[in-house]
């Protein structure tokens, strides 16, 4: 941990987080982080106990004149994503985040820094040892595998917590007060397909789509980035509209809730129709430049000759291909006409992947309003059906409904006013929160999500604001002060 980090205020969160950062915790392979957990809670004498998922919970009793008070729960998930650039050497499994400070804001080098939700869990774990703070009774809920599936939530038992409220700690806009949120649904396409030898007069070349700013498939949707896998595929669909293309392999964007930020194909092509591939790719360059100025300033793109060898996909095949991937949907598929400015229904196609004789894509639908939902679904399995792709779904998850009116919804939005003098955005984000799969099971708890700003999650371009923990920090100890009393 740098010198800059440790003088950080509040110095305790931040030294927590640090410890946090040291221990790799990529999402189903938590299981260091929750020894972790489990030793940071039976360190402090408090009662620590573990599901049959992996979920953390420990209990801190209330603080002296806070006995009276509602208890709360405060949540936080412990895996993190885990993304790097092409050119940082950089062992996940191995090593601890390399943070720096710049300016106003912690960094880390060339790869995310884990703030989501990182600086949730700190914030938890240091109200957890701190022996001046009051609040009410409290249990600490550290969840698993909240970025690729949410089966933390999705395994919590109804009868384990007892709060009557819960403060979820990750948003990412320090003004916001998160009141709903999204459901979502993977949504997968596969083909296995023919082979054929490379004809001896044909030239093979690679493709590379780099550079996109990438970031959350749910929070970033409205921003209108580019996605490198559509970008890819409407550089090959123009290919083959204009010769045969036999293409070999394409791997293309990662994790499902990340907009694809990189894409590589190799393609075959005649030799005869080198000079137009070329024309086609300048083309290509030039307007996804001018297109993506602001959103996507570090765009590139390379097409180079490479070594002759494997096979390739038919030509009938590959232009299916491009058709079924120009066909689906990707990014706004409708704004809520009830929540101002708020996405309603997307998608993001998160990966395509395909070599060896098989094609595997995979699509996150996110949605508030289910129905809507499956209406994205059924236009993507239209769209595959092109290829006569095996389609299926999995991973449905629910969204949350927001509650306005609720108590601890009017608390938090007074505090706010009273404190900095102006009114939060009370909202629901397009994003999936464990939120809406806790309350499946806990129906009548109140919750409200908030958080510190953040940046570029789920991209090596991930940042958090120091002004801004300060701010959320003090905001966070104002509400447990202001708990109301039992009924």
């Amino acid at each position: 941990m740098s010198e800059k980090i440790q003088k950080l205020e509040p110095q305790e969160l931040w030294k927590n987080f640090a410890a946090l950062n040291a221990v790799p915790r990529p999402s189903k392979k938590e299981e260091r982080v929750i020894a972790f957990m489990q030793e940071f809670g039976k360190q402090l004498g408090l009662e620590t106990t573990t599901d049959a998922t992996g979920n953390v919970l420990i209990k801190k009793p209330a603080s002296k004149g806070m006995e009276d008070r509602k208890k709360i729960i405060l949540q936080s998930h412990l895996d993190m994503v885990h993304q790097k650039n092409n050119d940082t050497d950089f062992d996940f499994d191995r090593e601890g985040i390399k943070m720096y400070v710049d300016g106003d804001w912690v960094k880390a080098e060339g790869t995310t820094l884990g703030a989501d939700n990182g600086i949730g869990v700190a914030s938890i774990m240091t109200l957890l040892e701190a022996k001046d703070i009051p609040h009410p009774a409290m249990e600490a809920l550290f969840t698993i595998d909240e970025e690729t599936g949410m089966t933390g939530a999705f395994g919590l038992k109804a009868g384990f917590l007892e709060g009557e409220i819960l403060l979820n700690l990750d948003t990412e806009d320090d003004d916001e007060l998160t009141i709903g949120c999204a459901g979502g649904i993977d949504v997968n396409a596969e083909k296995d397909y023919e082979e054929v030898e490379i004809p001896s007069d044909y030239e093979t070349f690679s493709l590379s789509v780099k550079g996109l700013s990438g970031g959350h498939s749910g929070m970033d949707i409205i921003k209108g980035l580019g996605n490198a896998n559509k970008l890819m595929n409407r550089l090959l669909y123009q290919l083959a509209e204009k010769m045969e293309i036999g293409i070999c392999e394409i791997h293309g964007g990662g994790l499902r809730n990340a907009i694809p930020r990189e894409s590589n194909a190799k393609i075959a092509i005649p030799t005869s129709a080198t000079s137009q591939f070329q024309t086609i790719c300048e083309t290509f360059e030039k307007e996804i430049k001018a297109e993506h100025l602001v959103t996507d300033p570090n765009f590139t793109f390379e097409a180079k000759p490479v070594t002759k060898e494997g096979k390739m996909a038919t030509a009938n095949f590959s232009k299916k291909l491009t058709q079924a991937i120009y066909a689906a949907p990707v990014g706004i598929y409708r704004m809520s006409s009830t929540v101002e400015g708020m996405v309603q229904t997307s998608n993001n196609l998160a990966q395509v992947n395909m070599e060896n004789g098989h094609l595997a894509c995979l699509s996150l639908c996110r949605s508030s309003v289910d129905s809507e939902k499956l209406d994205e679904v059924r236009a993507l399995a239209s769209a595959f059906s092109i290829i006569d792709a095996d389609f299926s779904t999995s991973g449905s998850y629910p969204g949350w409904t927001p509650r306005p009116q609720s108590d601890i919804v009017e608390l938090m939005e007074k505090i706010y006013i009273e404190k900095f003098e102006e009114k939060p955005n009370v909202t629901a984000c397009h994003a999936g929160l464990e939120c809406g799969i806790i309350g499946s099971n806990y129906p009548d708890m109140d919750m409200v999500s908030f958080g510190p700003n953040i940046r570029g999650p789920h991209s090596p371009d991930e940042k958090v604001q120091i002004s801004s923990v300060q701010k959320y920090w003090e905001f966070l100890l104002d509400t447990l002060k202001e708990i109301p009393a039992k009924d």
